[in-house]
C-alpha cells in the first residue's frame, strides 16, 4: 500500500516506511519529527518544473504530464520506493498545502501503475 501525507501531520504507526518526496525541506519542520526512512529528493520534480508549476491548479494537467516524463527518464530515482512498496506500506511525505494538486499525488499513482504492471489483475 502506498499512502501520502503532509509533512505537517504527525507520523502514525500505520504509515509504514516514510519517504520525503520534496526537493526542498518543508519549512519549519525539524528533521527528527518526520520519522523518515529517507529523503528521496531525486523523485521530486526538477527545479525548473517546480518553478514553472508554482502550485497553479490551472497548470495541473500539463504539470502531471511533464513530471511523469521526468519519472520515466529517471527510474533509478523511484525504484527504491517501488522496492519498499513491494515489501509493505510506504508513505510519501510532502510539504505542499494543496492536498490534491501536488507531486506526491502524481508519484503515488505512478508507483501504483508500476506495481499493477508487475501483477496485472486476472
Amino acid at each position: 500500500m502506498i499512502k501520502i501525507k503532509r509533512a505537517y501531520e504527525p507520523p502514525a504507526p500505520d504509515d509504514g516506511r516514510r519517504f520525503l518526496v520534496d526537493r526542498l525541506w518543508p519549512r519549519g519542520v525539524k528533521k527528527d519529527s518526520l520519522a523518515l526512512e529517507a529523503w528521496a529528493k531525486e523523485t521530486a520534480p526538477s527545479t525548473a518544473l517546480r518553478q514553472w508549476y508554482h502550485h497553479d491548479p490551472a497548470k495541473w494537467d500539463e504539470f502531471q504530464a511533464r513530471y511523469i516524463a521526468e519519472l520515466d527518464a529517471n527510474p533509478a530515482a523511484w525504484e527504491p520506493l517501488l522496492q519498499a512498496a513491494r515489501q509493505g506500506t510506504i508513505t510519501l511525505v510532502y510539504g505542499s498545502r494543496d492536498e490534491t494538486h501536488n507531486q506526491a499525488v502524481v508519484l503515488k499513482r505512478y508507483l501504483e501503475r508500476q506495481l499493477e504492471r508487475e501483477h496485472p489483475a486476472e
